[in-house]
C-alpha cells in the first residue's frame, strides 16, 4: 500500500515571524510521529525552513525550479541551490505557473527532469480548467500534460515523482470535484503511469490539489488512487493541516 503524503503550498504567502508561528504550530503538532507530509515555501524562506525543521519529521521544498542548470537566467533558481537548502521536494508545472507565466508542457516535464538530476523529487502537477472539463476535455488534457513528463524521463526516474491533480476550477474558489470526480482522473492517471511502468505505477503517489481541507480530507483520501494532498490555504493554518496530514 502506497504511503499518504500531504504537501503544503504556501504560494506567494508568509512573513518570517508567521512563518515561525506557524512551522512551531505544525511541528509541535506531529510531535515525534512519522508524518509523510513537507510544506513548499517561496524561496526567500527556505533558509528558515531548513533552520527550523532541520530534525523535525517535517520536509521541505520549493514552488519552482529553473529547467536550466546555471547562467544568464535572472530571477530563476537553479535545482542544486535548491539542493543547498536541503529541499526534498519541488512543485512544477502547478496550474498558476502555468496560466501566469506560459509554461508549457514541454517546459514542465523539462524541470521534473532537472529537480531529479539533481536528486529532488518533483512534484508534477496536472490539471483541467472549467471549460475542458465542460467539453469533456479532462482525461485527454492530463493525459497530455502526463505523457510530456514520461516522455523525457529515462529508466526507473519515473518511480521518483509525484503527481498531483488540481482541477483549475477548484482551486482558491471553494468548489471541490466529488471524491468520485477525483478518484475517476486519478484512476486514469494511474493507468498512464502503468502503460510506462507497473512498478512505477504502484509506487507513485498520486496528489488532490484541489481545494482539500479538514472536512472533505477523510473522504477523498478514502479513494483507491489518492494518495494524499496538495494543500493551499489550509495549509496556512496549523490546525487545518495537522487535520489533513491526521486524515491521512
Amino acid at each position: 500500500m502506497r504511503p499518504k503524503l500531504v504537501v503544503g503550498n504556501w504560494k506567494m504567502n508568509g512573513s518570517r515571524a508567521n512563518n515561525a508561528t506557524l512551522l512551531a504550530g505544525i511541528v509541535e503538532g506531529l510531535g515525534n510521529g512519522k508524518a509523510n507530509a513537507a510544506v513548499c515555501v517561496p524561496a526567500p524562506y527556505l533558509q528558515q525552513c531548513a533552520d527550523v525543521l532541520a530534525g523535525t519529521t517535517l520536509a521541505w521544498g520549493a514552488q519552482d525550479v529553473s529547467l536550466h542548470a546555471s547562467g544568464a537566467y535572472t530571477g530563476d533558481v537553479a535545482a542544486s541551490m535548491l539542493v543547498d537548502f536541503a529541499c526534498r521536494y519541488v512543485i512544477v508545472g502547478h496550474s498558476e505557473r502555468r496560466a501566469y507565466h506560459g509554461e508549457t508542457d514541454h517546459m514542465v516535464a523539462q524541470k521534473a527532469l532537472a529537480a531529479l538530476d539533481a536528486g529532488l523529487t518533483p512534484i508534477v502537477c496536472v490539471g483541467e480548467t472549467l471549460a475542458e472539463r465542460e467539453a469533456e476535455q479532462t482525461n485527454v488534457v492530463v493525459g497530455k500534460q502526463l505523457s510530456a513528463v514520461l516522455e523525457l524521463l529515462d529508466g526507473d526516474a519515473v518511480e521518483r515523482i509525484v503527481v498531483a491533480y488540481e482541477p483549475v476550477w477548484a482551486i482558491g474558489t471553494g468548489k471541490t470535484a466529488t471524491p468520485a470526480m477525483a478518484q475517476e482522473v486519478h484512476a486514469q492517471l494511474r493507468s498512464r503511469l502503468r502503460e510506462r511502468s507497473g512498478l512505477a505505477a504502484e509506487k507513485v503517489a498520486i496528489l488532490y490539489g484541489g481545494s482539500m481541507k479538514p472536512d472533505n480530507a477523510v473522504e477523498l483520501m478514502q479513494q483507491a488512487d489518492i494518495d494524499g494532498g496538495l494543500i493551499g490555504g489550509a495549509a496556512l493554518k496549523a490546525a487545518d493541516f495537522l487535520a489533513i496530514i491526521n486524515a491521512a
